[in-house]
């Protein structure tokens, strides 16, 4: 075997690799960064032990609950993540040089809501750009879109959050509703202050149930009444299908998004309570589209943003 080094042949620079551990060092888990990736998690270890056999330290320290970087590791992502975002940036200009948007795009929006409204507005969507494939993940979690590598986040917010750009989909409201049978059981509330008699059914968040009300048309020249009542009631849930169908079987009023309870409105099924009262700064009053803010949005995004945009015009009343 010759040893002259004019005729090796140099080993791949491990690009991919390096790449690969910026993933990991954003998921944080094996697991995740080989569903980001599209590799199995076996794959995705066997290349980061590549990558630390090549440089000759380790990057990576492993325990049975987490992974997380060593400082070698730390180093190397951090000295690299600007020029893979510039290389990431370069391809989805590149890409966009296509007369079609195509592509995939991530997105991720809160449980309820993809259910209930997004999931059946993407089959039109996918039909009328057959080369865009998208990848939707429920969570009500906040996520962080780049560490993640989501492309779009739907999130019902009144402001949106700083260094992201943002769509504004729709306006949404927040509507106080009960059954007809309910109210025909316990009676109609003309105040909010009655409802803390009431049977309640609130949206599960940390702490006592407060639930916030303003007066829409106060007497000349006074303030709206604004005031906070204390409820409670036999359930609380953290999902507004949950408590729609649980207002539905007559078990007390709630407190939720109009895109939850659109439909059972015009139905007659629901009956919106206290007209003279708005619901004020328990959900958010929009729905957004948001993304991180940089210098190009790929055309699938922009196409699918403008599809949403359109088809929720309308708004969520059947």
């Amino acid at each position: 075997m010759s040893t002259d080094p004019s005729t090796r042949t140099a080993a791949a620079p491990p690009w991919a690799q390096v790449h690969l551990l910026g993933v990991l060092a954003q998921s944080h888990s094996f697991t995740r960064a080989a569903e980001r990736l599209g590799l199995s998690k076996a794959a995705v270890s066997q290349r980061v032990a590549d990558l630390e056999r090549a440089v000759g330290v380790p990057l990576v320290a492993r325990t049975t609950r987490s992974v997380r970087l060593t400082p070698a590791g730390q180093q190397l992502v951090d000295e690299t993540a600007a020029s893979f975002a510039q290389i990431e940036q370069s391809l989805h200009g590149v890409r966009d040089l296509a007369a079609q948007p195509h592509g995939l795009v991530r997105v991720t929006a809160p449980v309820a809501f993809g259910r209930q409204q997004l999931a059946p507005r993407l089959g039109g969507f996918l039909r009328a750009w057959p080369k865009i494939r998208i990848e939707l993940e429920l969570s009500d979690r906040f996520v962080n879109l780049p560490h993640e590598g989501f492309d779009l986040a739907v999130r019902h917010v009144s402001q949106p959050p700083e260094q992201h750009v943002a769509w504004k989909l729709c306006a949404t409201r927040t509507v106080l509703v009960a059954s007809a049978a309910y109210l025909k059981r316990r009676g109609r509330p003309l105040h909010p202050a009655e409802l803390s008699g009431h049977d309640c059914l609130p949206y599960l968040r940390q702490g006592a149930a407060v639930w916030p009300f303003e007066q829409i048309k106060p007497v000349r020249g006074a303030e709206p009444e604004r005031l906070r009542v204390a409820v409670a009631g036999p359930l609380r849930a953290n999902n507004s299908e949950v408590l729609r169908e649980a207002l539905l079987a007559g078990l007390g009023i709630g407190l939720l998004p109009d895109f939850s309870v659109g439909s059972a409105l015009a139905s007659g099924k629901l009956v919106e309570l206290l007209p003279g009262w708005r619901p004020h700064g328990f959900f958010g009053d929009a729905i957004h589209a948001l993304r991180p803010s940089a210098p190009r949005v790929p055309k699938a995004v922009r196409a699918l943003v403008a599809h949403l945009r359109e088809s929720l015009a309308g708004g969520f009343d059947g």
